[in-house]
C-alpha cells in the first residue's frame, strides 16, 4: 500500500479546516472573526463546493470578500437558533426585526445615517403589515438594537462612527453605519420566491431533492447532537444501516468527526469540540445544573439490560420520565451544590427558571425529548403508542403514551454522561495483572 506523501496529508488537512469551519460558521468574512483562514476557503473553494454538494446537498458561494455556506435546515423546530450577547434566545420579534432589516439593506446605499435606517425599517414592517409597536419603548428598542448588531457581527453592517446601540437611547442616539450590500443578500438561504409563507419556506428549504434520504440523513448526522432510530423513516433508517460504516470513514476524512455507532443511533463526535454550538460538559449553572441532573436521571431511570437486539433482546431508545422527577431532583442538587458553585441567584430563587433553561439544553443536546415524535414534521418512527406508525412497528420499544403525563422521555444518549464506577481488584489478587471493572452505562 501507498502511504500519501507530505503534501497530500496538508492538502487533506487544508481542506478539513476549510470545511469545518464553513460547517460551524456558514458565512465567513475575509474582515471577520475567522479572516486567518478565509485564504483556506479561496484556495480550495471548487474541491469544497462539490464536496458539500454531493455529501449535504449544499451550495457553497465564495467571493473576494465572503463565503457562504448555504445549508438546507431540517424542517420546522430544528434550525440552530440564534442568541444574544447575554444568551438569551432570540424572539419572533427579534427575528421579524432582522428580518425587516435585510429587506431594506439589500438596496440601501453603501453608507446612511442609523436613524436612517430605523425609518426604513419602520416604513418596510408597515408595508408588510407588521405592527412595530411603541418603538419608543425600551424593549422595543432593546430588541431592534438585537437584531442590529447581529448584522454587525455577520459583517453586514459595520460601525464607522457610533455604535447600532445608539438606538437604545432615549434621546435616538446616532450613528454612520456602512452597508455591504452583497452580504446581506447572501444571509438568507432558504428559496424565498418560490415560498407562499413562512411553514412554506421552511418546509422547501428542508426538502432534500434528488438526494432524498441520503443527504436528509447525513444532514441530520453533522447538524445534531444525536441521530436516532425512532426520527427516521423506513427507507431513512434502511440507508444508514447499510451505509453507516462507510459513512463514518467518509465524515472523518472529510472533517475530522468520529462515528459512535450503536444500536440505538449514530452520533459524531468532534474531539476538537470546534463544530458545535453546544457544549456538555460547560461552564456555568444551566450547564452545570443539567449535567447533575442527568446523571440522576440515568441512575434513576436506567432500565436493567435488556439484552442485545441481535439475540433476541429490547431496544430501548427512550424512557419516561415519571411526573415530578426533575423538580425534585433539581431542588437536591440546589440545596446541595447551588451556594458552594456559585449558581446564579436568580435561577437559585427561581426554580421553574432554572427547570426550563435546564431542560431547553438537554433538549437541545438530544438527551431529552418532549413526549411525542422526535421528528418534528411527523415522519419520525416515534409518533404512535408501543411503536404503532402508518409504516409499520418501531424498531424500538418506547411507549411515549406513558410520558404524556411528564412529557418528558430520556434518550438513550444521555447514559453517556453517567457517573462510571471503577472497580480495581485488590492487591495481590492477581499479580500479573491490573483489573478493572467498568459498570456498564
Amino acid at each position: 500500500m501507498t502511504l500519501p506523501s507530505a503534501h497530500d496529508v496538508a492538502l487533506a488537512a487544508e481542506r478539513r479546516s476549510a470545511g469545518r469551519l464553513l460547517l460551524a460558521h456558514p458565512l465567513v468574512t475575509a474582515n471577520g472573526p475567522h479572516a486567518d483562514l478565509f485564504p483556506l476557503i479561496r484556495r480550495h473553494a471548487e474541491w469544497l463546493g462539490k464536496r458539500f454538494q454531493q455529501v449535504l446537498g449544499y451550495r457553497l458561494l465564495v467571493d473576494t470578500s465572503y463565503a457562504r455556506l448555504f445549508k438546507a435546515g431540517l424542517g420546522a423546530g430544528a434550525g440552530h437558533r440564534l442568541e444574544r450577547s447575554t444568551g438569551t434566545p432570540f424572539t419572533p420579534r427579534t427575528y421579524a426585526c432582522l428580518a425587516l432589516a435585510l429587506s431594506v439593506l439589500v438596496t440601501a446605499p453603501e453608507q446612511l445615517l442609523l436613524s436612517r435606517l430605523v425609518a426604513d425599517i419602520k416604513a418596510a414592517a408597515a408595508d408588510a403589515g407588521i405592527e412595530l409597536e411603541g418603538t419608543g419603548r425600551a424593549a422595543e428598542k432593546r430588541t431592534l438594537a438585537a437584531a442590529l448588531r447581529q448584522l454587525v457581527d455577520w459583517g453586514v453592517l459595520t460601525e464607522t462612527e457610533g455604535s447600532v446601540s445608539a438606538v437604545t437611547q432615549e434621546d435616538g442616539g446616532e450613528a454612520l453605519i456602512t452597508v455591504d450590500r452583497e452580504i446581506a443578500r447572501a444571509v438568507v438561504a432558504g428559496p424565498l420566491a418560490q415560498s407562499q409563507d413562512g411553514a412554506d419556506l421552511v418546509r422547501r428549504a428542508a426538502d432534500p431533492g434528488f438526494g432524498g434520504p441520503r443527504t436528509y440523513v447525513r444532514r441530520m448526522l453533522v447538524e445534531t447532537p444525536a441521530v436516532y432510530l425512532d426520527e427516521l423513516t423506513t427507507a431513512e433508517r434502511d440507508w444508514l444501516r447499510t451505509r453507516q460504516r462507510r459513512e463514518a470513514q467518509a465524515f472523518s476524512e472529510l472533517l475530522g468527526l468520529e462515528a459512535e455507532i450503536r444500536a440505538e443511533g449514530v452520533v459524531l463526535v468532534d474531539p476538537e469540540e470546534e463544530v458545535t454550538d453546544l457544549r456538555l460538559p460547560g461552564t456555568g449553572t444551566i450547564a452545570q445544573a443539567a449535567l447533575l441532573l442527568l446523571d440522576q436521571l440515568v441512575v434513576r431511570l436506567r432500565p436493567e439490560d435488556p439484552g442485545h437486539p441481535a439475540t433476541g433482546g429490547r431496544l430501548v431508545i427512550g424512557v419516561a420520565v415519571p411526573d415530578g422527577l426533575v423538580e425534585e431532583l433539581l431542588a437536591e442538587l440546589v440545596t446541595e451544590y447551588g451556594q458552594r458553585s456559585n449558581w446564579q441567584r436568580g435561577l437559585l430563587e427561581d426554580q421553574y427558571a432554572l427547570r426550563e433553561a435546564v431542560l431547553d439544553l438537554l433538549i437541545r443536546m438530544r438527551l431529552v425529548a418532549r413526549a411525542g415524535p422526535l421528528r418534528s414534521d411527523g415522519q419520525g418512527l416515534a409518533e404512535g403508542y408501543d411503536g404503532d406508525t402508518p409504516q409499520g412497528r418501531s424498531v424500538t420499544d418506547v411507549t411515549w403514551a406513558r410520558a404524556q403525563e411528564s412529557g418528558l422521555v430520556l434518550l438513550a444518549a444521555a447514559a453517556r454522561y453517567a457517573t462510571r464506577i471503577t472497580v480495581r481488584k485488590a492487591a495481590g489478587v492477581l499479580p500479573d495483572a491490573d483489573v478493572q471493572q467498568e459498570l456498564p452505562l
